[in-house]
């Protein structure tokens, strides 16, 4: 068979499947059929070539510690090529059971590529990423870039909140406005926080490592760095996932100019629960309710939830698949956590929940375009601490717990892990991507957390 042939019969399949699917965002055949014959024709002229998926920016040179300003522009070539990939994409079977058990389910993959290769506009994306102020900065022999919006309110609390994987600074964008002009957000004035948002090494803009080391301890002394370099005599910090166990070795270095951090995946199990799960042993005996619920979400995770995790902390260079296709790419970010699954599966069939098609595509988009799939996920290779341990932290510590988070922390475990604990509240709805999912929520759990450790605040 030709590749020609080849080519026109995975269309066909993915037109097929497509015909079956809900009425929102549908792609004709015809239409389907369109786009690919138009960029394949451009490729088979030679018109274009696939691009090296590398962000044109403009960077001022200067001496190395030196912050400039950055801007994304991505060629036009880079966008084509990312559309022909999806609409040749070469599917695999369906699976064969009528859940996600075996993975995210190709009618939803088929989906999820009908959208993003015919109304899906990165654009609209970059347009909002070059609306806030952005910067590169080098430390430690690597470009660090990061989001910096100063607030117009005095007495500012300074704030520097880490994403985690498969997230980026897309999941944070949402709560720059409602930090920085809290008025404009229902908020009061004294609310205002300078928010700083960095891209892990190895993830979107920032620089990827070419030595080994890029630990979180090391991306820790690094914030560290960061807001020195940027003149912040006091702040706070914020994360979850990676962000999290940045944020909380922070807080082991404990720096002077750091108040107190919050945390939305705190670490907070106690060396007894952390054996049972590690082993994969039935729940310790006398667990409270809250407890038990949480032992039953951790064993969930660690037995059917944690492979993309044993992958990449074991062999990362392996995953070649995911910079070449990226279906496969975004099958892999979206095979993350259960509830989030199904949180995107329902925002692709229409629902209407906290994030859009455009956000969910926004971030994974952004994995592409900056060939970050491999080096973002070296992370957990580089990492060796246990990811829920208690770290002994010191240093104030505020936690909000969202039910659908890969696990709810006890307040028992939470009280336990951080004596100094300032702030804990349990909220009703949002996961693991909560500041991109629950913003107004987030917004006012970081606005609550940190209250008594802004300047002039009384215990």
């Amino acid at each position: 068979m030709s590749p020609e042939s080849n080519t026109h019969d995975t269309r066909e399949q993915f037109a097929d499947v497509l015909s079956h699917l809900p009425e929102a965002g549908r792609l004709t055949r015809r239409s389907l059929l369109g786009v690919s014959a138009v960029a394949g024709a451009a490729f088979g002229l030679g018109v274009l070539s696939a691009p090296e998926s590398v962000q044109a920016a403009s960077v001022s040179a200067g001496a190395p510690d030196a912050v400039r300003p950055f801007r994304v522009s991505f060629p036009h070539q880079a966008l084509v090529d990312l559309r022909r990939r999806i609409v040749t994409t070469r599917w695999p079977t369906p699976e064969t059971v009528a859940d996600e058990s075996q993975g995210v389910r190709l009618a939803k993959m088929m989906q999820l590529a009908n959208y993003w290769a015919t109304h899906y506009d990165w654009r609209k994306c970059e347009a909002k990423l070059n609306a806030l102020p952005q910067f590169i900065t080098t430390i430690d022999g690597v470009d660090i870039h990061f989001i910096h919006v100063r607030s117009k309110h005095a007495n500012a609390l300074p704030i520097v909140i880490t994403h985690g994987w498969p997230g980026s600074i897309i999941e944070q964008m949402k709560v720059i406005g409602p930090l920085t002009d809290p008025t404009a957000y229902g908020g009061r004035a004294e609310d205002a926080f300078d928010v700083v948002i960095p891209s892990i090494p190895g993830h979107g803009f920032s620089g990827k490592p070419t030595t080994t080391g890029w630990d979180p301890v090391r991306i820790a002394h690094a914030w560290i760095a960061l807001m020195q370099r940027l003149g912040y005599t006091k702040y706070v910090a914020q994360g979850g996932d990676w962000g999290d166990a940045i944020t909380e070795q922070m807080a082991v270095i404990a720096p002077p100019e750091l108040l107190g951090i919050h945390v939305n995946m705190p670490a907070t199990l106690p060396a007894h629960v952390s054996r049972a799960v590690a082993n994969r042993e039935p729940a310790p005996a006398g667990l409270s309710t809250d407890e038990l619920h949480a032992y039953g979400q951790l064993d969930d995770f660690f037995k059917h939830g944690l492979g993309y995790a044993l992958e990449m902390a074991n062999r990362p260079q392996t995953l070649y698949a995911l910079e070449d296709s990226p279906i496969g790419l975004a099958a892999w970010m979206l095979d993350h956590d259960a509830k989030s699954q199904q949180l995107i599966a329902r925002v692709f069939d229409g629902a209407s929940e906290g994030l859009t098609r455009d956000d969910v595509l926004d971030n994974v988009t952004l994995y592409w375009l900056t060939k970050t799939a491999i080096s973002s996920a070296r992370l957990y290779w580089e990492n060796k601490l246990a990811f829920f341990d208690v770290k002994n932290l010191t240093i104030p510590v505020a936690v909000s717990v969202f039910p659908d988070e890969i696990y709810a922390a006890p307040r028992s475990w939470t009280q336990q892990a951080y004596p100094r604990l300032i702030h804990y509240n349990r909220l009703a709805k949002g996961g693991h991507f909560a500041a991109w999912e629950q913003t107004a929520v987030f917004v006012d759990e970081l606005r609550t957390s940190f209250m008594s450790l802004r300047p002039g605040a009384t215990a």
